[in-house]
């Protein structure tokens, strides 16, 4: 049952996809996306700093960059997000070093969660969504409606 506590949000078949990696996992996050550069192709592509230019140079895909990640890049894809401009995050983070900027990472991690983005952390979480059926489709999901949550938290103060 749907009520206005939900919102729906629409991803188009043109999907926009936030392209991430720390800096141990740009080459694998290259590789990925000459493997399904076909894929990619078809969705609007941006991505954090110099992982952005060097997807561009190196597979010829046009992918918007932002600021690197521990600049603030991180910050602007979750505000994307927010403003429904980005419908799926591909991010090969690194497990095994620690990252100055961990927590704009989990900043942007919890958003997506937030605003029910799919994000993938790993190679085999990304072909799983890049080769899904849902790529090539409508897709409709529900979020809390967080403005109605906000106004009816205010009318309780």
């Amino acid at each position: 049952m749907l009520t206005d506590d939900f919102i729906t949000l629409t991803l188009e078949k043109k999907k926009s996809i936030a392209l991430i990696a720390h800096d141990n996992e740009k080459h694998a996050l290259i590789e990925w996306c000459k493997e399904h550069k076909d894929a990619l192709e078809k969705h609007t592509l941006c991505g954090t700093g110099t992982t952005a230019r060097m997807i561009t140079d190196q597979t010829g895909l046009p992918v918007k960059g932002y600021n690197s990640g521990p600049l603030g890049g991180d910050q602007q894809i979750g505000a994307k997000i927010v403003e429904g401009r980005i419908d799926l995050v591909i991010f090969f983070s690194d497990p095994l070093t620690a990252q100055p900027h961990d927590p704009d990472v989990k900043a942007l991690l919890r958003i997506a969660q937030v605003y029910d983005i799919p994000i993938a952390n790993t190679r085999a979480t990304a072909d799983f969504i890049i080769t899904s059926p849902l790529m090539d489709e409508i897709y409709e999901h529900q979020i809390i409606n967080f403005h109605k949550n906000i106004s009816d938290r205010a009318k309780s103060l």
